[in-house]
């Protein structure tokens, strides 16, 4: 790693792509979108370090840190090749250049660049090598990358200035005290466990699983300190309590042994060391309880394998998760290889999972990743014992696959994929026009398509102005749209056993009910959005025909003038 290095231009085999284009990927193609996405890394920091070098700082400058670097690189290649791909590492990048260039915001330009003496002074600690670094302390806190993080005891409020030497795998830190004097740590990260008695040494935690056929147990990070884990903003540590992380590593084991399938590599067949960090979000201890189903999670094309998931009570739903944000991190490194299409951002398409209008790459981003999720619930189906787990895979498997068929179909109507876009978008269609013609249990399928259509009616109720459009070129969008709670998806994945609400009797199969039952909410809210979505579903379920997919295709023309109920 040097840098004079010259990086050979990548070419992506044939059978690579193809494999990524199917909504997979084995590890071979995974690799490959490593090694593109560490050349790219390389030259961002290469760009960064050169708006830095002149950057007025009271710490040392960057130039030092990047000699402490390379000279860690050369005796000790791995452990600094893992600290360069680290999901954070890449989300510091690119926070720093939008930082230099006015687009994001944070703590004093100087003590953000301090973080890269931090990853130095983990590299020299890997390698054995001697360093000293004048570097940032915001609270007596300094952050090692991939190791952990440093708390000086008494040390002054804030943001300061402190000293940090290595040698021979110690690292002492020192900064100024609260009232007199200086305040020193000194402790060996690599082998010393947290200081739990005094808390002034927090180490990285891991989610640890075996191997497959008996080989090294591999290990992902569960990132709660590092101040670039999120997706931009620079963050404080988040200590998760010892049961929380207990929580989450038995939530992981169960997850890793759900996607464990001997079989070839396919849409949804997550090998775990293709991820390389899962950062916990918004909750620090056991309490209170967490849903079931993961209520946020996120990803970002700066962090290949890291990913954002606020913790579910369930196994199988972390198991989803992690298929799903690691679709959208191969779809965002193939984005960083080739130009798949020409996206004018503008916010004007239906998609199956989301409240709200979006461009053409969120669309492409959500149809990669639902891919995969169809996937998992195609082999969660097969792998079924039990006629409950039968129906709820065979319910998500059928609607997942219908969702990214239909975004797809815009997709590839468009007219705005590149030859590069339209082959991955192809692979896409036909792998999902396969799973179409696969067979799913009746009261499933059904449940699924009544799910869809609810779904987008109720979108387009929300947020399309009644007019004479054609194309979602042309459509119009209300001014006063706003998000709105989607209950039906997770609802409708089992058939009530006795139904009561209108939702619950449609998904038990019994339109007529429904529509009774709707009728009487739209008597009272003539244009309620749920109620009417429900009441045109049912409708249409009964009496099916031109009319009905007339009303289903353009449902806010019932909005002008209200429907006769």
């Amino acid at each position: 790693m040097t840098s004079e290095q010259h990086l050979a231009p990548f070419r992506m085999p044939d059978r690579l792509f193809a494999e990524l284009a199917a909504g997979g990927g084995s590890a071979a193609a995974v690799a490959f979108l490593e090694r593109a996405e560490r050349a790219r890394r390389l030259l961002l920091l290469r760009t960064l370090l050169g708006h830095l070098d002149a950057l007025p700082t009271p710490l040392t400058p960057v130039a030092e840190a990047w000699r402490v670097l390379k000279e860690a690189a050369e005796k000790s290649p791995e452990p600094v090749e893992r600290l360069l791909l680290a999901p954070p590492t890449g989300g510091w990048i690119s926070h720093m250049l939008r930082r230099v260039h006015g687009t994001a915001d944070g703590p004093p330009l100087w003590a953000e660049a301090g973080h890269f003496s931090a990853l130095a002074l983990s590299a020299s600690l890997h390698a054995g090598t001697e360093a000293a670094f004048d570097v940032p302390l915001t609270d007596g806190r300094l952050h090692l990358p991939g190791l952990g993080m440093v708390r000086l005891p008494g040390a002054q409020e804030g943001l300061t200035v402190g000293r940090a030497r290595t040698a021979g795998g110690e690292l002492t830190v020192t900064g100024p005290g609260r009232t007199t004097g200086p305040v020193r740590v000194t402790c060996r990260p690599l082998t010393q466990r947290d200081d739990t008695d005094r808390g002034h040494w927090l180490s990285l935690r891991t989610l640890t699983h075996p191997g497959p056929d008996g080989t090294a147990p591999v290990a992902v990070v569960l990132e709660d300190l590092d101040p670039y884990r999120d997706l931009d903003d620079h963050l404080p540590p988040a200590r998760l309590d010892e049961d929380e992380a207990r929580e989450w590593q038995r939530l992981f084991g169960e997850a890793v042994r759900i996607l464990a399938r001997p079989a070839t590599p396919g849409p949804g067949r997550v090998h775990p060391a293709m991820i390389r960090a899962i950062v916990p979000f918004g909750r620090t201890g056991v309490s209170p309880p967490p849903l079931p189903f993961v209520q946020v999670s996120a990803s970002s094309g700066d962090s290949f394998g890291g990913m954002l998931i606020v913790r579910p009570a369930s196994a199988l739903a972390l198991a989803e998760t992690l298929v799903h944000e690691l679709q959208h991190s191969k779809l965002a490194a193939l984005l960083h290889l080739f130009p798949l299409l020409d996206d004018d951002r503008a916010e004007r398409y239906y998609a199956p999972w989301r409240t709200d209008p979006r461009h053409l790459t969120g669309l492409l981003h959500g149809a990669y990743a639902f891919t995969g999720v169809a996937g998992f619930w195609r082999d969660r189906l097969a792998d079924a014992r039990s006629a409950e787990a039968v129906e709820r895979a065979g319910y998500f498997f059928a609607l997942r696959r219908l969702q990214s068929r239909l975004a797809v179909r815009t997709l590839l109507t468009s007219g705005r994929l590149t030859v590069e876009g339209r082959a991955l978008v192809s692979g896409l269609a036909r792998t999902l026009d396969g799973w179409l013609r696969e067979d799913v249990p009746p009261a499933a399928l059904a449940r699924a398509r009544t799910a869809a259509a609810l779904h987008r009616t109720e979108w387009r109720l929300r947020n399309v102005v009644p007019a004479p459009a054609a194309a979602p070129s042309d459509l119009r969008f209300r001014r006063d749209r706003a998000s709105w709670p989607d209950v039906r998806t997770h609802a409708f994945a089992t058939r009530p056993a006795v139904p009561r609400t209108a939702d619950e009797h449609l998904a038990a199969g019994d339109a007529t009910a429904a529509l009774t039952r709707y009728a009487d909410v739209l008597a009272d809210a003539p244009a309620e959005p749920q109620a009417l979505a429900g009441w045109i579903v049912a409708r249409t379920i009964l009496e099916p025909g031109r009319a009905a997919r007339r009303m289903l295709a353009r449902p806010e023309e019932l909005l002008e003038p209200s429907p006769r109920v």
